[in-house]
């Protein structure tokens, strides 16, 4: 079992800088893949970034083209998604998540509460 749980969102202008962190508990985190995600109101959760286990290959969807990074810390059982060059559409319930498989599009086991991200125009 895996406890993790999101900070570091809130409101920003468009063009600005966030960085979510996802502290974990339980189990050591490098015993997983991690993954984030997001949600926005009225729409289905998707695939925003993820990391192998040792941080060594990251995995990106195709509309964060660059502005976000995904960045961990097993020594602090913590993962990072810097986002920068925010836009409105970036507005979402980011969560994040950890899988046992094997790459970063298998199930996810486990997974954070949330945390707000609201990009203002």
């Amino acid at each position: 079992q895996v406890q993790l749980v999101e900070s570091g969102g809130g409101l920003v202008q468009a063009g600005g800088s966030l960085r979510l962190s996802c502290a974990a508990s339980g189990r050591t985190l490098s015993s997983y893949v991690m993954g984030w995600f997001r949600q926005a109101p009225g729409k289905e959760r998707e695939f925003v970034a993820g990391i192998s286990r040792r941080g060594g290959s990251t995995y990106y969807a195709n509309f964060v083209k660059g502005r976000f990074t995904i960045s961990r810390d097993n020594a602090k059982n913590t993962v990072y998604l810097q986002l920068n060059s925010l836009k409105p559409e970036d507005t979402a319930v980011y969560y994040c998540a950890a899988t046992s498989g094997a790459a970063p599009t298998a199930d996810y086991d486990y997974w954070g509460q949330g945390t707000q991200v609201t990009v203002s125009s």
